[in-house]
């Protein structure tokens, strides 16, 4: 067995409660940051650079969230299988679980790659983006594409130290990254007059030395990770069990941000101001949920491990005292977002937009009184997923899919900007409702094995 010098951590002992609510807390902290990167890109965009502009990157928003979001399933699902193979102190099972997740990411970065610069403009166009930020847009989502080797080997590498249980490094990782993203995008925004384009630029740069911070962090001090020439040998049933996992995913959070895509083409067709008030209120909306999906993707690697270890009755366990500090959050997130949301928003544009800060904070407003069904949702899901499970998962995604599309529709052409607000609370009603299901038969199940 290796000396572990790291901040790994064994999630199969202890009390749940405890566990899992310390794992989070970093983890909240990590997924802020990674929420921030948008922040700082809108706000800066938005101030130094206009309206125009602000609508120009928000609408790329959900062609970001279908490669990002795919790219963060499936590297959660990959990892979900070394978290299981650690939970049952496999350790030569991790060492060749790292492996291949490597390898599976470095074959879906250039897949990716090559598929999202080739179709952009394409896709924007199909999007209906309006004539007058087109191009703005397109100078910016290329050059995401053109980096996403850079997105997706951080996500790995981070998801692959969470699985053994360090949620703190990532985080550190992380907010190191963001600080030099926010040092570079003024620079090259402003300083070097790249505008848009250097928005992003600035961000692919800052991620890649995220990724050096990665590997030199693993090579010191997570000897679990050190791969070594023979754990990189095929193992057929091996990388169909995390393709098995990984794959739908990935897939489960595409399928959602088509949703998106399809709500997006109703925003534009409502003209830049809902546009620009969208793309604001959805990056205060992305750092407000983190809490509810930070304990979601802690219960992943809490289930997976425990899963692994066999140890079913602290799965059920965990999900119970999971479900009331999620909610707790989620109330005192919704409190702060209600109250707050017009002088947030403000921040964007200056507060003469009164149009956009008005549309905003009704987007907050309508979705801040949602936010318990979400983290009901995630922590469902997620518990689901550490399990090995992915059929009830995809399912959800498609009724939140189903949802979103039935909003731009119907909803955005009667009721306006309301309807794009109310797109996000159905689909996450609707999405709950089979994992509930699936949950309340799985716990039954695991309490039989425990019983056993």
């Amino acid at each position: 067995m290796h000396k572990d010098n790291g901040a790994v951590k064994d999630l199969t002992v202890g009390e749940p409660a405890r566990l899992i609510l310390f794992f989070t807390l970093p983890l909240l902290a990590g997924n802020v940051f990674q929420q921030l990167f948008g922040f700082v890109d809108t706000l800066i965009v938005g101030r130094f650079l206009g309206v125009e502009a602000l609508a120009a990157v928000g609408c790329t928003g959900p062609l970001m969230f279908l490669m990002l979001g795919f790219i963060g399933g499936m590297t959660s699902g990959f990892s979900i299988c070394t978290g299981q193979r650690f939970g049952a102190k496999d350790f030569d099972g991790v060492r060749r679980s790292a492996a291949i997740c490597i390898r599976l990411s470095f074959a879906a970065s250039i897949v990716l790659t090559i598929v999202g610069v080739t179709f952009c403009r394409d896709l924007l166009i199909a999007m209906d983006t309006p004539a007058e930020i087109l191009d703005g847009a397109y100078s910016f989502i290329v050059i995401v594409y053109g980096g996403l080797v850079m997105f997706l080997f951080l996500q790995m590498l981070t998801n692959l130290i969470r699985a053994l249980g360090d949620s703190k490094m990532p985080t550190v990782i992380q907010a190191t990254t963001l600080v030099i993203n926010i040092l570079l995008e003024p620079v090259a925004i402003i300083g070097l007059g790249l505008g848009i384009p250097g928005s992003a630029a600035a961000t692919i740069v800052a991620l890649t030395i995220g990724n050096i911070l990665c590997v030199v962090y693993i090579k010191r001090r997570v000897p679990y990770l050190h791969v070594r020439r023979e754990d990189f040998a095929f193992d057929k049933d091996f990388w169909l069990e995390h393709l098995r996992i990984g794959l739908p995913m990935g897939f489960q959070s595409s399928i959602i941000a088509i949703g998106a895509v399809a709500l997006q083409i109703a925003l534009n067709g409502l003209g830049p101001v809902a546009v620009a008030s969208f793309a604001a209120a959805h990056r205060v909306d992305g750092i407000a949920v983190m809490p509810m999906m930070s304990f979601g993707v802690a219960m992943a690697a809490y289930t997976a491990q425990n899963f692994g270890a066999k140890k079913f009755s602290r799965i059920v366990s965990g999900v119970k005292k999971c479900v009331l500090m999620s909610c707790s959050f989620s109330v005192m997130v919704a409190v702060f977002n209600i109250y707050l949301g017009d002088d947030i928003i403000a921040l964007f544009v200056g507060a003469d937009e009164v149009q956009v800060i008005e549309y905003g904070r009704l987007f907050l407003i309508i979705t801040g009184l949602s936010y318990w069904a979400l983290a009901l949702l995630f922590i469902f899901r997620f518990t689901l997923q550490g399990l090995g499970q992915s059929f009830v998962p995809t399912v959800a995604g498609v009724i939140e899919l189903v949802m979103r599309i039935a909003a731009a529709i119907f909803l955005v052409e009667r009721l306006g900007f309301l309807g794009a607000c109310l797109a996000s609370p159905m689909a996450w009603i609707g999405g709950l409702l089979p994992l509930l299901i699936a949950f309340a038969i799985t716990a039954r199940k695991l309490r039989r094995q425990a019983d056993e």
